[in-house]
């Protein structure tokens, strides 16, 4: 079975590194177009930058969104600890950088121990 061609708002990925920043941000959603609108900061510019020299980088921004021109290449993303390896693919076109690199642990309980309950502080330990 041949695998689908992978297409964003109808536009292959060819003809969304063809078109420019500008286009690209009319096929986002509003508040992802208002950011690119208002300006990439110098943190982001240097991303940018640094991207298209490498194709391997670290960083902390971790609010920068996802532009065409990621595809394909290596970001490690600072999560507050550590840098996590993310490789950029086509389906995380128009989200941030930081949904891909998570903070926070999951949480998980184990059994609770002998006397956490009143019904369990009668028991013996042997």
């Amino acid at each position: 079975m041949a695998k689908k061609q992978f297409t964003y708002r109808g536009k292959t990925l060819e003809e969304l590194q063809a078109m420019g920043i500008n286009t690209f941000m009319e096929l986002l959603p509003s508040r992802e177009r208002r950011k690119i609108k208002r300006g990439f900061n110098e943190e982001e510019k240097k991303l940018l930058e640094n991207l298209r020299k490498r194709d391997s980088i670290k960083t902390h921004c971790r609010d920068m969104i996802i532009l065409p021109e990621m595809v394909g290449k290596m970001i490690n993303i600072y999560n507050g600890k550590t840098y996590e390896k993310i490789k950029i693919e086509e389906e995380m076109l128009g989200h941030r950088l930081g949904e891909f690199s998570i903070t926070r642990k999951k949480l998980a309980h184990s059994a609770p121990g002998i006397g956490a309950t009143k019904s369990s502080a009668s028991v013996s330990v042997k």
